[in-house]
């Protein structure tokens, strides 16, 4: 069955709909490729046509606001990844709650449910890009949410095989322990990725590219593939009986969701932190900080390095290795957004230089600006500087050595 005529009949007639799903043989794999992923793609990409294209009209002032292209496209990674990740997790949670109420255990039912359960709510997704609805559109979101849990409450008996009389419980503990778990994702991919809302506001030109397309594709395809092998760990481990291997798998679970993609062992923090000089000009370095962090298969390696004078100019200047995980952060979107803007009061440019993905940000008053690259497809290097102009920012950013951080592209493959 296509997903257009799953996609209708799950939200027109899901009481028949149910049934036929639950005799289909589905691999997790084939389920986010050709599922999941177009659809949630839907309410990501109108959340950045909304925010960064149409724009947001404040009544008070007359005035239409949009986001930046970068802080736009940071909003709509984020939506897309808490919809995979959030669909794939409250799998977890519906098949590990089964036994307290009765039902049978089934990873790939539960997987089948949480996925075409809330097709309605993903769908509706495109009206995000007509934000200037307000809160008109909240209300149809909350009557469309409520009809998917009712889509979800017809689903568990037949995929899950719960008594009727604990359909009931079994739904709304389901999107209780969901509900927690959507708020500990949007806090994780909030750390990662940043606050979309929070840069500066601009007009937007795309340019569509294939092979960053074909890229993400590949991207995704390997994230089904590890997602249905976290899941067999998991149901082999709660075979086991023993909780401490259970609580190993569910955490190696979401690291694969939230890692997935990920082509490399990041790159030690001590070694990222002897990038940083000294001092940069006139600036000596006040202070030199590194961390590497890790959830199952996501792991990030940073370090940042502070300079400043006596005169208050100041640079901060940080690397970021992610492994060369796409599926986090802006970098694969990164690569899709060309813009040059410029007011009176400063300039936004986005592009590549030397083949290298970039993003530049100065405002006169202050002054202070940002310049940013990615390296290697890998290695985020940004600088921020206060009270000094764009070339001082830019000579910090090249002070870490752009060819050392190439010279690391292949460490910690993955052969």
């Amino acid at each position: 069955m296509n997903l257009v005529e799953r996609a209708k009949n799950i939200t027109l007639t899901p009481k028949t709909e149910w049934p036929v799903i639950a005799a289909e043989t589905t691999s997790t794999a084939d389920l986010f490729k050709n599922y999941v992923a177009p659809l949630a793609a839907i309410p990501a990409v109108a959340t950045f046509i909304g925010m960064s294209i149409v724009g947001v009209t404040l009544p008070i002032i007359g005035t239409t606001v949009r986001m930046s292209p970068l802080s736009g496209i940071s909003a709509m990674i984020m939506q897309f990844l808490q919809a995979l990740i959030g669909i794939y997790l409250f799998s977890l949670i519906i098949n590990a709650l089964a036994p307290q109420f009765g039902a049978e255990k089934n990873p790939e039912q539960a997987l089948k449910l949480s996925a075409y359960a809330f097709t309605p709510s993903l769908l509706v997704g495109a009206l995000m890009m007509l934000p200037f609805l307000g809160s008109l559109l909240w209300l149809v979101f909350l009557a469309v949410a409520a009809y998917s849990v009712y889509i979800l409450f017809l689903g568990m008996p037949v995929l899950m095989k719960v008594p009727q009389e604990k359909v009931v419980p079994y739904t709304a503990v389901s999107m209780i322990c969901s509900f927690v778990a959507i708020v500990i994702i949007h806090s994780v991919v909030n750390m990662v990725i940043g606050n979309p809302y929070a840069s500066s506001i601009s007009s937007i030109s795309t340019s569509s590219k294939s092979a960053e397309v074909s890229g993400a594709l590949g991207e995704l395809e390997k994230m089904g593939q590890k997602m249905e092998e976290a899941n067999k760990k998991m149901e082999a481990a709660k075979k086991s009986g023993d909780p401490q291997a259970e609580m190993k798998a569910a955490t190696e679970a979401i690291g694969v969701a939230l890692g997935a993609g990920s082509q490399a062992e990041v790159v030690d923090k001590d070694k990222l932190k002897a990038l940083f000089p000294e001092t940069i000009g006139n600036l000596k370095r006040n202070s030199l900080e590194g961390e590497k962090s890790a959830m199952g298969e996501f792991k990030v390696s940073k370090a940042e390095a502070r300079y400043g004078d006596e005169n208050n100019h100041q640079i901060r200047m940080t690397i970021t290795d992610t492994g060369g995980s796409k599926m986090f952060g802006t970098m694969f979107a990164w690569g899709m957004i060309e813009q040059d803007k410029e007011t009176d009061t400063g300039y936004e440019k986005m592009g590549k230089v030397n083949g290298r993905p970039t993003h530049e940000r100065f405002q006169k008053d202050g002054p202070s600006g940002e310049y940013s690259l990615l390296i290697a497809g890998r290695f985020m290097v940004e600088a921020h500087g206060d009270n000094v102009d764009m070339a001082t920012i830019k000579t910090a950013s090249a002070a870490v050595g752009y060819d050392k951080l190439e010279a690391m592209k292949n460490e910690g493959v993955k052969q």
